[in-house]
C-alpha cells in the first residue's frame, strides 16, 4: 500500500469515527462514499472494508456509551437477531449484484433515510415554536 492511500485510508477512517462517536452511526454512510469516491474501490469492497472497521469503532463508542447509561440492552438483543439474520441472508448474495446498481442503491438509500430525519427534526422544530 502508498503512502497516499494509507494517508486516505486514515482520513477516510477518522471522519467514519468522528461521525460514528457524534452520531451513532456506523461511519458506513460516509466511509463507503468515500472509499468509492476517493480510492476508486468497488461498492462489495468498500462495503466489506466499512462493516471491519466498525467493529473496533463500536467497541470504543458502546463502552463510553454504557458507562453514561445510554444503552437499553434488552432492546439490543431483540436488534441483534434481525440484524445478523439479515446479514447472515444479505452477504451470500451481495457479491452478485453488479457494483454500479448496488452504489445507486446504496446512495439512494442515504438520500431517503437523510429526508425523512430532515422532514421530522423541521416538523418537530415548527411543534416546539409553535408550542412556546
Amino acid at each position: 500500500m502508498e503512502m497516499i492511500q494509507l494517508l486516505q485510508g486514515a482520513l477516510i477512517g477518522s471522519i467514519g469515527g468522528t461521525l460514528a462517536g457524534l452520531l451513532g452511526v456506523g461511519g458506513g454512510f460516509i466511509m463507503v462514499p468515500l472509499l468509492v469516491m476517493i480510492m476508486g474501490l468497488g461498492q462489495q469492497m468498500a462495503q466489506g472494508i466499512s462493516l471491519l472497521v466498525i467493529v473496533p469503532t463500536s467497541i470504543v463508542a458502546i463502552w463510553r456509551l454504557h458507562t453514561s447509561s445510554l444503552i437499553d440492552w434488552s432492546m439490543v438483543m431483540v436488534m441483534a437477531v434481525g440484524s445478523i439474520l439479515g446479514a447472515a441472508i444479505s452477504s451470500n448474495f451481495v457479491q452478485y449484484i453488479d457494483s454500479k446498481l448496488l452504489t445507486k442503491i446504496f446512495g439512494f438509500c442515504v438520500i431517503l433515510v437523510g429526508l425523512k430525519m430532515y422532514f421530522d427534526a423541521r416538523k418537530n422544530e415548527q411543534k416546539n415554536s409553535a408550542e412556546k
